[in-house]
């Protein structure tokens, strides 16, 4: 069975986001192995400069790269974006050669280092939404394509 990692700056911390975490990857089980790797987001002090910025959006890439396996998709407002299909047929096609490694940043985004070294840069929306959010979206994204993917029926 298949590996899917989820790769994340920071912790989940209320109760909510657990929750309905708990309840994708219990739902995810059916399909693959699924793991949450959460990474340490980088300190800042409160007026960071941009340039404090960019060195901790680096070090962060670094530790997303480094707990990654398989293909790598790394999620960011200008990659492609998908429809649910369209993002079942992609991730099944993936899924059929190993494991697979997606990438959510934190609130400052991902480093170009980890866009570069992504087999696929995928956009959920053009808008910017809280990274805790984007993590269960996404696991409802995933766990819906495997569903579509199987043949099985998930409202719309």
């Amino acid at each position: 069975m298949q590996r899917i990692n989820f790769i994340c700056i920071g912790k989940l911390k209320e109760s909510y986001w657990l929750e309905a975490q708990t309840e994708y990857t219990t739902r995810l089980s059916a399909f693959a192995r699924t793991f949450i790797i959460e990474k340490k987001e980088a300190a800042l002090p409160k007026n960071a400069s941009a340039a404090q910025i960019q060195k901790a959006v680096r070090e962060e890439g670094k530790s997303l790269l480094l707990a990654s396996s398989g293909a790598f998709i790394a999620l960011s407002p200008e990659g492609k974006p998908f429809s649910s299909e369209g993002f079942s047929k992609l991730l099944l096609t993936m899924l059929d050669c190993g494991d697979i490694s997606f990438a959510i940043g934190g609130s400052h985004g991902l480093s170009d280092e980890v866009k570069k070294a992504a087999d696929h840069v995928i956009s959920f929306s053009p808008m910017t939404m809280p990274h805790q959010l984007f993590r269960v979206v996404l696991l409802e994204q995933v766990y819906r394509a495997l569903m579509l993917g199987s043949g099985r029926a998930y409202h719309k």
